[in-house]
This record gives C-alpha cells, structure tokens and sequence, in this order.
C-alpha cells in the first residue's frame, strides 16, 4: 500500500469522523443547555480504550474504532429515570433530536460560505466570456476571455439566456458586439455559425458570469441557500427515479468504501480553471454533511427523524406512545439498518462504483 494512499484514507476517515462527532456534539450541547443528563461522549466507537476526562456529569472517552463518535444520554428509551431524555417534555425530545441534523446542516453553510469566500460570488446580471474557441468568429472577431459583453445588436445584455437567445436570433448575418475590457468599451462584428462545429456554439465562447470577492461572512445568507437547494434535490432523486427521469445506478447508495472512491477521484481531479485548489474537496465534504443532515431526518424510526416522529403525535394530541412499542420498533428498524449497510457496504467491494 502506498504512502499517497494512506495519506488519503487517513485524510478521508479524519474528515468523515469530524462530520460524525459534530453530529453527536449537536445533541450533546443542545442536552446540556436543557437539562438533559449525558452519561458519555465517545470519539470513536467502543470498545473504549481510555477515559479522557469527565466534566459536567459527563465521561469523556476514547474508543478503538475511530469512524466517528457517540453520545450517550441518560434515560434515553425509559421515561423512569430523572433527568434522562425519555422522562423530558416532548419539546426537549425533540429540540434534542433535532440538534444533530441541524449541525450536520449548518456545518454545510459553512463549507458553502468558504467555497463562495474562495470562487468568489456570482453577479448575476452581467456576462462575461470564460474562454474562446480557436479560429471560431468570437476569436476572429477579437473577443477575449474576461471581456464583459454589454450589448448584442444594440440590444443590451444583462444575464446568459439572453445572449444565447439573441446570438441564436442572428445565425448566419452579421452581428454587432458590444463589449468591456479593461474598463473600456469596445465594438466588434462577428457572423454566428449555423452549423457549427461539435462541441463550440454558434459563436465559439464558453460564458459565465463574473465573480466579486466576497468574505466568509458574507457568504452565509448564500450558503443557507445552497444547503436549501442541495437538500431540496436529495430529496426529489427519489421520486425522479419512480418517474424514470433518472437512472436507477445514479442514484445507488454507496458505503464507506464507495465514499472514499469518489472522494480519491474528487482528490485528483484537476481543478477548473480560475477555481482555487482544494475547493472541489470542500463541495465534496459539504455534500456528505448535507447528506448526513437530511438522511437522519427522514422518518426511518431508529433515526432521528424517526424518534421525531413518535415525538410529534404527543405534541399535538397530548398522549404519548407507549415507550415499550417504541423501543421494540427502534430496536427492530436498527437491526434491518445494520443490515442494510452491511449490504450497501460489501457491494461498495464487489460491485464497485462506476467513475467517469
């Protein structure tokens, strides 16, 4: 096994666990600040090896299997105990179980803010060409990449969809250009190709829009939007896999193993151009959290979203489930989990994903 290899599975199992823990410490904080007893908070998974240390009733531990972490409230399934989750009102439960998901989010925000604090923020309202196909009529026109255009015919231009439409309104005539570089305003006439050759269009340019530097703060009400979108689109993969808009191997559930194929190819894919290296990882990670987020809302008891579930009939009609038919559900849904990633986890082996 090679140096780079290690290197990259240590990386890969460090990140992944990072994600795991800031899970487990959403519940945990959100527990303190309630009154919710926490008996242990573990990095890694047991057997444990040592105690760290113990703080606020809690014991502090390490454990030998280092993919993550746990929190281990008191009372968690028995209404019986003081103190403990079970015996809180359903708006702590709940509060409590929302915590993880919710920090597994806000982590994507984050991400998202540095990716757009590094790419800078899109300004949507103008055009820019991103780059210019050899001997194509923006080439021959001296169109550059970085030139702004303003106008097409006179007609100003103000987003990509209406220089695409205008462009494609005047194949094979002559077109006027108007255009911004270096802060100076240009003109130049170009013909837009009816037929062009594959891969360019009508008038051979890639375009975009240009970027403004923007800090990480700044870039927060965009990162709540990106982390909104993302898992928007999650959640409808599904239902455009039943409608056939989809192929059912895009959508395929990968282990760990398949996370850290993808994660080697994102690794050593060469970085786009004008992208700083190292962005495409924090998209990579910040798609995990996301994933991680949403995926434990979803109303699989055993879950968080889950237990939510058998939170909500409380809350709103006063009775509780009776924790006995709870547990046993929780208990069976686990079980039926395990198994589900042991399978997903061995095909990861046996039927590795496809990469481009």
């Amino acid at each position: 096994m090679s140096t780079t290899l290690l290197v990259e599975i240590a990386q890969f199992v460090a990140a992944l666990a990072a994600l795991i823990i800031i899970h487990e410490l959403g519940h945990f904080i959100v527990a303190r600040l309630l009154k919710v007893e926490v008996e242990e908070f573990g990095l890694g998974f047991p057997p444990r090896i040592a105690t760290l240390f113990s703080a606020w009733g809690t014991r502090f531990s390490l454990n030998l299997l280092p993919f993550g972490g746990f929190v281990r409230l008191k009372g968690e399934n028995d209404p019986s105990v003081p103190g403990g989750l079970a015996a809180s009102k359903p708006w702590v439960r709940l509060s409590v179980l929302f915590a993880g998901p919710l920090a597994n989010l806000l982590v994507g925000v984050i991400l998202y803010a540095l990716i757009f604090s590094k790419i800078g923020m899109p300004i949507t309202n103008q055009v820019q060409i991103m780059d210019v196909a050899h001997n194509s009529p923006a080439a021959q026109a001296g169109l550059l990449p970085g030139d702004l255009i303003l106008a097409v015919n006179g007609n100003k231009i103000d987003n990509t969809q209406a220089l695409h439409d205008t462009i494609y309104a005047n194949l094979d005539q002559p077109t006027r250009i108007t255009f911004m570089r270096n802060e100076q305003e240009g003109e130049t006439t170009l013909v837009p190709r009816s037929q062009p050759p594959e891969g360019e269009g009508a008038i051979g340019i890639v375009m975009g829009n240009p970027t403004r530097s923007v800090s990480v703060l700044t870039a927060l009400p965009v990162g709540f939007t990106a982390v909104f979108e993302h898992g928007r689109e999650l959640l409808a993969f599904p239902v455009r896999m039943i409608k056939g808009q989809t192929a059912p191997e895009e959508g395929r559930l990968v282990g760990f193993k398949g996370m850290f194929d993808i994660y080697q190819q994102v690794r050593q894919s060469e970085p786009l151009p004008n992208i700083p290296a190292g962005v495409n990882i924090l998209g990579f990670f910040a798609t995990i959290t996301i994933s991680l987020g949403i995926l434990n809302l979803l109303p699989i008891p055993a879950l968080d979203g889950g237990r939510i579930l058998f939170v909500l009939p409380e809350m709103v009609l006063g009775r509780r489930i009776p924790p006995r038919y709870e547990n046993a559900i929780n208990l069976v849904s686990f079980a039926m989990l395990l198994m589900l990633l042991l399978f997903i986890n061995l095909q990861d082996f046996f039927n590795p994903i496809a990469l481009p």
